[in-house]
């Protein structure tokens, strides 16, 4: 865990915490023996957890987990986490997305249980073991996570003898040879938060850091100006549909051609398939463009750990669950097939629900593409304290800068203005 603790020194400090992993006593989070064994209770919402829950319960008879549903994070599940936390009966773990875990810390709603699990820092993704570690400590296990590639209607590109770009320059050429072709062709769709902050974080413009004991934002950086000014070359241009994403007018345009690639994370694969049944035999995955041809970094978009709640007294049978729920091979082959999720642990990238073809993109392995990239995303990337704000902050300009209304840079500079007005508020130190 060295090399994570030297790249986020400070952040506890920048957090304005004294993290430790002193129980809350009056907490009914869970029972522990000498061992760590005895029972705990878990937070989640996502499609198989609940099998994985009942698999391992039949596998660890020592330890009982007890699952219970809740919403997902941003539909109420993450403030039922954090009033449980206060009230002083939360689970001892919960379902808690990378992006997130920092406003929980800043919060003072974790446990360090490093003690545990520092030896199995290997068994993960350098960027998926880097999202749960603040301040030299370690606030849960991953799970899965979101390594991003190009999705692409392989019809189009070969009705007009296109290849998969491999920079973004090549990109943008494709984009206007296929919106010429059709002038209801698009190359894509607008982006907005944790999607947006895939094409940021391939390129390395990271939107926060620690400098000493004091956060620094960064989302008006240079590196995020050259990200923000080439996306709204695009959108200046005609060649991004206004369909939204997720919209029903996206999945029609991705059914029918007329939206031809989505830049995104694995877990978009399954999107589409489920929400564009029109498109299947039409669509491939290639890797990501890059900005210098012949470069290999990868964006991240999305995943989520199991995290570990201040107030848990069974740190031990805690992580022992956790980690066990991101590494057995049979309760994360479920999880694949449940919820499409995609393994941050490193030894389970070889699951034979990875390696089948998928009819839907022509036979095409795509997980293969995927498989590739994961180890590619820059694990230098650190989410703020205040995401959920920073978020809604930040969609409010793209949405307007993608309706021609402001520019992307401008929507940048913005949520980074009200987040540093916000950390003040809330008392955290911010570098100027």
């Amino acid at each position: 865990m060295k090399r994570s603790i030297v790249r986020i020194a400070g952040v506890a400090g920048a957090l304005g915490l004294a993290l430790t992993a002193t129980a809350c006593g009056s907490s009914d989070s869970g029972s522990s023996s000498a061992s760590g064994k005895g029972s705990i209770t878990f937070w989640g919402w996502a499609p198989g957890y609940a099998d994985a829950v009942a698999a391992f319960n039949k596998s660890h008879p020592d330890l009982k987990v007890t699952y219970q549903a809740v919403q997902p994070g941003a539909k109420g599940g993450y403030q039922k986490m954090l009033n449980a936390v206060k009230a002083g009966n939360a689970p001892c773990l919960a379902q808690v997305g990378y992006e997130t875990l920092p406003s929980f810390a800043a919060q003072g709603a974790l446990k360090d249980v490093g003690k545990y699990a520092s030896a199995d820092q290997g068994d993960y993704q350098p960027a998926a073991w880097k999202s749960v570690t603040l301040g030299g400590g370690v606030y849960g296990a991953p799970v899965d996570t979101g390594p991003m590639a190009l999705v692409y209607n392989k019809k189009v590109f070969d009705s007009l003898g296109l290849k998969p770009p491999a920079t973004w320059d090549e990109y943008r050429a494709d984009a206007e040879k296929i919106h010429a072709s059709n002038p209801h062709r698009h190359i894509s769709s607008p982006y907005l938060d944790y999607d947006y902050a895939g094409l940021a974080w391939q390129t390395g413009a990271g939107w926060f850091g620690v400098k000493g004991d004091a956060w620094q934002v960064t989302m008006a950086s240079a590196a995020n100006r050259k990200v923000a000014d080439y996306w709204q070359g695009l959108a200046d241009d005609g060649l991004i549909s206004g369909a939204p994403m997720y919209d029903q007018a996206w999945y029609t345009g991705i059914g029918d051609g007329d939206i031809a690639t989505v830049v995104g994370a694995v877990w978009q694969a399954g999107v589409i398939k489920g929400g564009a049944k029109g498109g299947s035999g039409q669509w491939a995955v290639a890797p990501l463009p890059q900005w210098t041809a012949g470069a290999a970094q990868a964006g991240n978009a999305g995943g989520s750990a199991t995290a570990v709640l201040k107030g848990c007294d069974n740190a031990e049978g805690a992580w022992e669950f956790a980690h066990w729920l991101g590494t057995d091979r049979a309760a994360f082959g479920t999880l694949v097939e449940k919820a499409a999720l995609y393994p941050a642990a490193k030894k389970l990238l070889d699951l034979p629900q990875l390696k089948g073809g998928d009819p839907y993109f022509g036979g095409q392995k795509i997980y293969d593409v995927f498989a590739a990239a994961a180890p590619q995303v820059n694990s230098s990337w650190t989410w703020g304290p205040l995401m959920t704000k920073t978020a809604a902050d930040l969609d409010d300009g793209l949405g307007k800068a993608w309706a021609g209304k402001g520019t992307i840079a401008g929507a940048l500079h913005t949520a980074q203005d009200q987040t540093v007005g916000e950390m003040k508020k809330q008392g955290l130190k911010v570098a100027e």
